[in-house]
C-alpha cells in the first residue's frame, strides 16, 4: 500500500500555517500595492527579516498563492481576488477565524479525553474584547461571502419583520435589508457582540431597518409577530434539547404562515459525510461545550415536532459547505 495520503495528511498544516502567516503579515496587501517586488523590498515594506521573508514568499509560491519571476514576486489571481483586504471577494477576515482556532486543534486529544472544549467560548463572546472583535469581524467576512448566495434563495417577498437569532455581526440582516427594502430585521445576540454589530450595521447604512436586541437567546423572549426567523450558523453550538427549545420559541414568535430558515453545516444520518461537516463537528467541540453537527433528518424531525410544515433542505453551491433548510408555520 502507498502511504502518500497519510504523509500528506500529517503535513497538511504546513500549508495552513503559510497562508495564515502571509495574511497576518500583510504580504498580499503589500504586493497588491506594489504590483511586484523582490524579497528585500517586501521585507522592508512589511518590517520583516529578509531571510524570513524570502523563505515565506518562496513557500507562498510553492502553494500557488504567489507567482515568482526571477527574484520578483506578485499575487496569484486567486490571492488577488480573495486574500487582499478590501477586495470585492476578500476572505482574509474569514481566514482569521481558522487561524484563531488553529491552536485549539493542537489540543484535540485533550478534548476527546475530557469531553470538554479546550478553550472557554466566553473568550470570543465578550470576555476578551480583542478576541471578541476579531471573532465578530471574521464572522462578518465569512457571512458576506456566504450571504451573497443565501439571501437570493430566501422567500421574503412581502415579508416585513425578520428575527435574526444569534445574528452576530448582523451581516445576514444587512444583506436581507438591502435585498428587500420593505423588511425590518432584528439582530439578537450577546451584549458585547451586539456592540460590534451596531458599528457594522451603521457603516452599512441600514441602521434605520436593522435593529439590535442584546441578550442571551437561550433566555430572552423572542419579539412577537415575526414574518420570518433565521438561525444562520447558530444551532451547531447547541445540544438537541436546546435546539428543540429554540425552534419551539421561534414557532411561537411567528405569525401564521411565517417561515423559518436554518443555515448550517449538516451531515447524513451516519454523521460521517460530507467530510468537512464531520471535521467541523470536532472544531465546534473544541471551542464550545455542546458543539457538533446534526443531520438533515434530525433537523427535519425537530422542526416537525415544533409545529412546522413544508420542510425543504438543500446544499449551497460549491465551495460553500453549508445547507439551507426552510419550513413554514401552518
Amino acid at each position: 500500500m502507498n502511504p502518500t495520503r497519510l504523509v500528506e495528511m500529517a503535513s497538511a498544516f504546513y500549508e495552513s500555517s503559510v497562508l495564515f502567516a502571509a495574511s497576518d503579515l500583510g504580504l498580499f496587501a503589500k504586493l497588491a500595492e506594489l504590483g511586484e517586488a523582490d524579497a528585500e523590498a517586501v521585507a522592508a515594506a512589511c518590517g520583516l527579516d529578509r531571510r524570513g521573508a524570502r523563505l515565506l514568499l518562496d513557500a507562498c509560491v510553492a502553494v500557488e498563492l504567489l507567482i515568482k519571476d526571477g527574484d520578483r514576486y506578485r499575487n496569484s489571481p486567486e490571492a488577488a481576488t480573495f486574500l487582499v483586504p478590501g477586495s470585492p471577494g476578500d476572505l482574509s477576515g474569514a481566514i482569521r477565524y481558522n487561524r484563531d482556532v488553529y491552536g485549539a486543534w493542537g489540543k484535540l486529544r485533550e478534548m476527546v479525553r475530557a469531553g470538554r472544549p479546550v478553550e472557554r467560548p466566553e473568550l470570543h463572546l465578550g470576555e476578551d474584547s480583542e478576541r471578541t472583535r476579531t471573532f465578530v469581524l471574521a464572522m462578518h467576512g465569512r457571512a458576506m461571502g456566504i450571504g451573497q448566495a443565501v439571501v437570493p434563495l430566501l422567500a421574503l417577498s412581502g415579508r416585513k419583520a425578520v428575527l435574526d437569532v444569534g445574528g452576530g455581526p448582523g451581516t445576514y440582516s444587512i444583506l436581507i435589508a438591502r435585498a428587500f427594502p420593505q423588511i425590518t430585521c432584528t439582530v439578537l445576540d450577546l451584549p458585547e457582540v451586539v456592540r460590534i454589530a451596531e458599528e457594522i450595521i451603521s457603516q452599512a447604512g441600514v441602521g434605520d431597518r436593522v435593529q439590535t436586541l442584546a441578550g442571551d437567546y437561550h433566555t430572552i423572549a423572542f419579539p412577537a409577530n415575526q414574518d420570518a426567523v433565521i438561525f444562520f450558523g447558530v444551532l451547531h453550538q447547541e445540544d438537541p434539547a436546546a435546539i428543540r427549545n429554540l425552534l419551539r420559541r421561534a414557532h411561537g414568535a411567528l405569525r401564521q404562515g411565517g417561515s423559518i430558515a436554518v443555515l448550517d453545516m449538516m451531515t447524513d444520518a451516519s454523521h460521517t459525510q460530507p467530510k468537512f461537516s464531520a471535521l467541523f463537528a470536532l472544531n465546534m467541540a473544541l471551542t464550545t461545550p455542546h458543539g457538533w453537527v446534526f443531520s438533515e433528518d434530525e433537523l427535519k424531525a425537530w422542526l416537525v415536532e415544533a409545529g412546522f410544515t413544508d420542510f425543504n433542505c438543500r446544499p449551497l453551491p460549491s465551495p460553500m459547505p453549508h445547507w439551507l433548510a426552510t419550513a413554514r408555520k401552518a
